[in-house]
C-alpha cells in the first residue's frame, strides 16, 4: 500500500512539474506543441484521479482539470485546423487562426483555470498523505482495480452494440488507454490491448477531425473549399476506423 501512495505522490508532482513547463511555454509561446503537451498532461492527470473518487481533495482537482480541459478544447481544435489547412493549401485561411491563436496561448497560460488547478494540485500530494495516515487509502488497489475493469466492461459493451456512437467509443477508448499508462503495474489487460487501443485512438481521430471541420465549414465560409475533401476523407476515415475497431474486438474480446 505504501510503495502505491508513494508511487501516485510521485506522479503529481510529475504532472505538477510538466504542467508549470507547458504554462511557460505557452507564456513564451516557444513553441506549437505547447497546448497539446498541456491537454495531454491535465488528460493523464484525469485519468489517475478517476479510480480515487471519493477521496479528500480529488472532487476538487477533478473539477479544476475539467476546467482547464473545457477551457482548451476548441482552441486545440482551431490550432489543428491551423496546422491542416496550411498544409492542404490554404495559407490565408491558416494565418488568420494561427494568429488568432498567439493571442490565445498567453492567455490560457494566466487563465484562471490554469491557475486554479496548479494551485489545487500542489496541495494533493498534501491530502494523499493524510488520508494515508487516517487509513482511507485501505483497498486502494482494489478500488483502482475495479475501476480499471470497469471501464474495460463498458468498452467491450459498447463496442458490440451494433448502433454504437463512435464519439462516444473514442472517449472509452482514450480513458482505457490512459487508466492502463497511469496504473501500469495493475495493468490485466491482453497483451495486444496497448497497440490495438492506440490504433483505434488514431482512426477514430481522423474521423473526428473531419466531422468536426464539416460543421464549422457551415458557419466559417473561408472553409468552403474543403467541404469536399472532408466528406470523402470522412467516409474512407470511418471504413478505417470500422476494421481497426474490428482487430480490436477480435484481438481484446471474447464474441
Amino acid at each position: 500500500m505504501s510503495a502505491l501512495v508513494d508511487r501516485l505522490v510521485a506522479q503529481v508532482l510529475s504532472i505538477e512539474v510538466r504542467l508549470l513547463a507547458c504554462q511557460a511555454r505557452l507564456s513564451a509561446r516557444t513553441d506549437p506543441e505547447a497546448l497539446h503537451d498541456l491537454r495531454t498532461t491535465v488528460r493523464r492527470l484525469r485519468s489517475l484521479l478517476r479510480p480515487l473518487r471519493g477521496l479528500p481533495g480529488v472532487e476538487q482537482l477533478e473539477s479544476a482539470a475539467s476546467g482547464v480541459g473545457k477551457l482548451t478544447t476548441p482552441l486545440r481544435d482551431r490550432e489543428v485546423l491551423a496546422a491542416y489547412l496550411l498544409e492542404h493549401g490554404q495559407p490565408e485561411a491558416a494565418q488568420r487562426r494561427m494568429a488568432q491563436m498567439d493571442v490565445a496561448y498567453p492567455t490560457v497560460a494566466t487563465s484562471p483555470q490554469v491557475i486554479q488547478l496548479l494551485m489545487i494540485l500542489d496541495a494533493f500530494p498534501r491530502f494523499l498523505r493524510a488520508s494515508q495516515r487516517q487509513g482511507l487509502l485501505k483497498g486502494l488497489r482494489q478500488r483502482i482495480e475495479k475501476r480499471l475493469a470497469k471501464q474495460w466492461k463498458k468498452l467491450d459493451h459498447t463496442l458490440h452494440d451494433p448502433a454504437h456512437d463512435r464519439h462516444l467509443l473514442r472517449l472509452l477508448i482514450k480513458r482505457v488507454r490512459y487508466g492502463i499508462e497511469a496504473y501500469p503495474e495493475l495493468d490485466r489487460l491482453p497483451k495486444a490491448a496497448m497497440p490495438r487501443l492506440k490504433s483505434a485512438q488514431a482512426a477514430l481521430g481522423d474521423w473526428h477531425d473531419c466531422w468536426q471541420w464539416l460543421l464549422r465549414a457551415e458557419q466559417e465560409a473561408d472553409l468552403l473549399p474543403c467541404v469536399a475533401v472532408w466528406k470523402t476523407t470522412m467516409a474512407k476515415a470511418e471504413g478505417r476506423a470500422d476494421r481497426v475497431l474490428d482487430k480490436l474486438s477480435k484481438a481484446c474480446f471474447k464474441s
